[in-house]
C-alpha cells in the first residue's frame, strides 16, 4: 500500500491515475499510523511552502515524516518541504535534505518554469533506464539548489536540482506523473525500491 500524504495541497488526480496504472493500491491519508505502514510514501506536489509547512504541523506530521523507514518520494513542493529552507514564504521545512530552496532567477526566462526541460547527470536507481538528457515536466518558481544529495539538475536560467536522495528519502522537482513514458518508468523504479 502506498499512503499519499494529505496536507491539504492542490489536485492530485494524475497522481493517483499514474499509481493505479502501475498497478498499486494507494490511500490519501494525514493518519499518522496508517503513513508509518505504508510500503512507499509520497509528498505530492502542489501547494506553497509556508502554507504546506503549516499543514503538516497542524496535522502533526512533522516527526512521523522526519522518522518513517519506507521509500519517500517528495513531488515537487512535497521535496521542498524535505529540504531545510525556502524563500517562499521563509519558512524553515522539515531538514531532511540540508538545500536551500532558492526562487529561480529571471534572467530572461518567464517564471513560473512551466514545461518540459531536461534532467542530466543522473545518478541512483530511479534512473535505471532512464537515458542522461531525458525530458520531464515542471511547474515551479522556487527550486532548490546543489549539494551532496542532488542526484540530478536540470539548467533554468541557472543549475538546480531537479531531484534529491538522503538516504530512504527522495525527491524531484518535476512531475513523474505528467511526464509520459520516462515518468512511468521513474515511478515504477521507486515502486520496486525495498523490493
Amino acid at each position: 500500500m502506498t499512503a499519499i500524504v494529505d496536507y491539504g495541497t492542490g489536485n492530485i488526480f494524475s497522481l493517483c491515475n499514474a499509481i493505479e496504472k502501475q498497478g498499486n493500491e494507494f490511500v490519501v491519508t494525514c493518519d499518522p499510523k496508517l503513513i508509518y505502514s505504508a510500503d512507499h510514501i509520497i509528498l505530492p506536489g502542489v501547494g506553497e511552502a509556508s502554507s504546506v509547512m503549516r499543514e503538516i504541523e497542524i496535522r502533526s506530521l512533522t516527526d512521523t515524516l522526519k522518522k518513517v523507514k519506507s521509500p519517500v518520494l517528495g513531488i515537487c513542493i512535497g521535496m521542498q518541504v524535505m529540504c531545510s529552507f525556502s524563500e517562499e514564504g521563509e519558512t524553515d521545512t522539515l531538514g531532511i535534505f540540508k538545500n536551500r530552496v532558492n526562487k529561480i532567477k529571471s534572467d530572461g526566462v518567464k517564471i513560473p518554469h512551466m514545461g518540459w526541460n531536461r534532467v542530466e547527470n543522473l545518478k541512483g536507481p530511479l534512473y535505471d533506464g532512464i537515458d542522461e538528457g531525458e525530458w520531464f515536466y515542471f511547474v515551479h518558481s522556487y527550486a532548490p539548489d546543489i549539494n551532496e544529495d542532488t542526484i540530478s539538475f536540470t539548467n533554468y536560467s541557472n543549475l538546480f536540482s531537479s531531484s534529491l536522495n538522503r538516504f530512504n528519502f527522495y525527491g524531484t522537482q518535476f512531475h513523474p506523473e505528467k511526464s509520459g513514458a520516462a515518468g512511468e518508468r521513474f515511478l515504477r523504479n521507486f515502486f520496486m525500491l525495498n523490493k
